[in-house]
């Protein structure tokens, strides 16, 4: 029997929301999520990954919590120079420069999955992936019931309804099709911006981790500056969760919830009348630490 040995790689996904769009941190141009192997050296796994995040992109990190391990046999091991198990976080940020040393930068993250951001309609994009998933669903009459079963329920199809959580099984279920271009495709034929390696499912985890959170746990307010309006915060949870919300109701059950306070300063900045300031109440952390504090995800 041979005994083989695997490496041990962590992986960020820093996410921030700028300007009303969510944007993730990457490394290589945008080909890459910040990463790199642990160490002898390192304290403990999110000492070691805050330490690489630190080296690559210079951007510093807040709220951290581990996000996932991918060891899959079928990884892409061979671009990863062997077996290896991924050890991946998910870290919200504020957006700053970034002056380290990996050719870092900012991207929306709708640019790698561009099927996901429903805000203004249903994506045109859609059209194309369907025809694509129907396609591969023919091509084994075998399994082509089970195929579009699994295409409907994913994209919100027949009578399926569109769920913004189901980001991973989306992407995996394209890749599986052979849709995208980490699965072998020509890179021209399919949507959205591919990364290194097995990066953009490990992007894909992420997203649907968040749009699952900002449900039951305020952590929207990781993202949000100090003093915010309204709008801006139904704004950015709407960025994360690619779907418009509906204002009255999204304000009433921020009012119910008691997760904000007036600060007693309005700005001009949204145009119009000037609006109300409002800041997160941390005491909330506390108060709903084990009841949650839910907010509205629902289609306008």
């Amino acid at each position: 029997m041979t005994i083989g040995f695997a490496h041990a790689e962590l992986i960020a996904v820093l996410v921030a929301v700028t300007g009303g769009e969510p944007r993730v941190m990457t490394i290589r141009s945008g080909d890459a999520l910040p990463s790199g192997p642990f160490e002898m050296g390192h304290r403990t796994l999110q000492s070691g990954l805050r330490e690489w995040v630190q080296e690559q992109t210079g951007h510093p990190v807040g709220y951290l919590e581990q996000l996932y391990t991918f060891a899959d046999r079928d990884r892409n091991n061979e671009i990863l120079g062997g077996r290896t198990i991924s050890i991946s976080y998910l870290g919200l940020v504020h957006e700053q420069a970034t002056p380290g040393g990996g050719r870092p930068g900012w991207q929306g993250w709708y640019g790698y999955f561009p099927w996901e951001d429903w805000r203004t309609g249903r994506p045109g994009v859609l059209d194309h992936l369907v025809d694509c998933l129907m396609a591969w669903a023919e091509r084994d009459p075998s399994r082509r019931e089970d195929r579009i079963r699994r295409a409907n329920f994913a994209f919100g199809l027949g009578e399926a309804s569109w769920n913004e959580d189901l980001v991973l099984q989306r992407y995996e279920l394209l890749y599986e099709a052979g849709v995208v271009s980490e699965s072998g495709c020509a890179a021209e034929t399919n949507p959205g911006r591919a990364m290194f390696a097995d990066h953009r499912r490990i992007l894909a985890t992420g997203i649907a981790r968040l749009r699952a959170k900002i449900k039951y746990r305020p952590v929207v307010f990781e993202l949000m500056p100090v003093s915010f309006t309204l709008l801006q915060l139904q704004r950015s949870v709407e960025a994360l969760a690619g779907l418009t919300l509906h204002k009255q109701n999204f304000r009433r059950l921020i009012e119910q919830q008691e997760l904000v306070e007036e600060t007693g300063e309005t700005t001009s900045e949204t145009g119009g009348r000037p609006a109300k300031l409002f800041r997160y109440r941390h005491a909330v952390l506390e108060e709903r630490a084990l009841a949650g504090s839910k907010l509205p995800i629902s289609r306008n």
